[in-house]
């Protein structure tokens, strides 16, 4: 092998390095309607009916499509249906192909996290905090699925219990922005709202501090992509022959997985940030069981 081709990247490294890049073009196309957040409405066209793949509010002016969690709490919540296949089927088509790598790539709430965490400041590790994880799991059940089916109004109608009251993004994309560009909207601004405002500033707060809190110990919908990690068709892959057992893979994750043992465990978001950390090249992505790696060339 070459010189040359010992200094390129693989291409996993390469997708990894460029992430950022990644979820601001995935930030951007769920949120392409900008003109919008100073007319202060809501784009309402054909294609806000299609779910987008990470957590990112209906109510953002300039949201693309839906957000899977309301539109399933919409559903659930419904005095017509309580069961809602088209979204259920969108959970497992996009589990299934692509598990948590929708957190760690796709979801603008969490890109927003990342962001705040590189601020200047001191960091904390979430390490011993691993119980609260099993948080994110109750609210799924409690907060999206049990309450809005049964907890209902006259009509038989339930209250998106998750968005309504414990959501931070519907207030950063969605109050907000409305708020700002609707002097109606503004004034009927009450207690849910200063409520809400409450918990986007401790989930800032604690996003500063800790790497992805939110991910971590309050997402349903990281809740339910992580269920299908362990079979997603894409996976990261350690190969032992070329590990060292240096550990720097479990050093630079931050979701508090132990790459080398599971490195399909469902905290894992395939940030990558194992796969650059990696001075052998022994952990890279692979879909459907072929590995993203670079092809070996023969030196001339």
């Amino acid at each position: 092998m070459s010189e040359l081709d010992k200094k390129k990247k693989s291409p996993s490294k390469k997708i990894a390095g460029i992430r950022g890049w990644i979820q601001a073009v995935a930030t951007l196309l769920t949120n392409i309607h900008i003109p919008n957040l100073f007319k202060g409405k809501i784009y309402q066209g054909n294609a806000k009916a299609v779910c987008v793949p990470g957590l990112n509010c209906y109510s953002c002016p300039a949201a693309t499509g839906a957000c899977p969690i309301g539109a399933f709490q919409a559903v659930v919540g419904s005095s017509r249906f309580k069961f809602s296949y088209y979204i259920t089927g969108f959970f497992i088509l996009l589990g299934v192909t692509l598990g948590r790598f929708i957190c760690g790539f796709l979801c603008p709430f969490g890109w927003f996290q990342d962001l705040l965490h590189k601020i200047p400041g001191k960091k904390f590790s979430t390490a011993r905090l691993k119980p609260l994880r099993y948080l994110k799991y109750i609210i799924l059940v409690v907060f999206v699925i049990l309450l809005p089916m049964l907890i209902t109004n006259s009509i038989g109608m339930g209250d998106p219990f998750f968005c309504k009251y414990i959501c931070p993004q519907g207030v950063l994309e969605g109050a907000i922005p409305l708020s700002l560009g609707n002097a109606a909207i503004r004034s009927a601004l009450g207690t849910l709202f200063s409520f809400k405002c409450l918990i986007l500033i401790t989930v800032v707060v604690l996003s500063i501090l800790f790497y992805r809190p939110f991910c971590k110990w309050i997402c349903p919908l990281g809740a339910i992509y992580s269920l299908f990690n362990k079979i997603s068709f894409l996976t990261i892959k350690v190969e032992n022959s070329k590990c060292v057992g240096c550990n720097q893979c479990v050093t630079a994750c931050k979701m508090d997985v132990d790459v080398c043992k599971t490195p399909d465990h469902p905290e894992c978001i395939r940030c990558g940030a194992c796969i650059k950390a990696c001075p052998k090249d022994a952990i890279h992505y692979q879909f459907m069981g072929k590995p993203c790696k670079k092809k070996k060339h023969s030196s001339q």
